[in-house]
């Protein structure tokens, strides 16, 4: 029984992407909230929550696929 380094290492990749996304969709939610009165705020806004999800999303798969390549036979 070993690990299966290929598939772990796409999870590293899912792990690694979403790492600037945890970063990024909060300071863009921040920089929206600033400017409230600036007519793009509801699309910023929209684009923040989106990276947010979107780096939740790949954390999950990241760590769902490095269990896949720990446990799976």
């Amino acid at each position: 029984m070993g690990t299966n380094k290929t598939i772990l290492m796409k999870g590293i990749r899912y792990l690694s992407g979403a790492l600037p996304l945890f970063f990024l969709g909060p300071v863009v939610i921040h920089s929206s909230f600033k400017n409230q009165g600036h007519p793009m705020f509801i699309s910023v806004l929209g684009l923040g929550i989106i990276t947010c999800i979107t780096g939740m999303l790949l954390m999950f798969l990241g760590i769902k696929t490095i269990m896949k390549s720990l446990f799976d036979q």
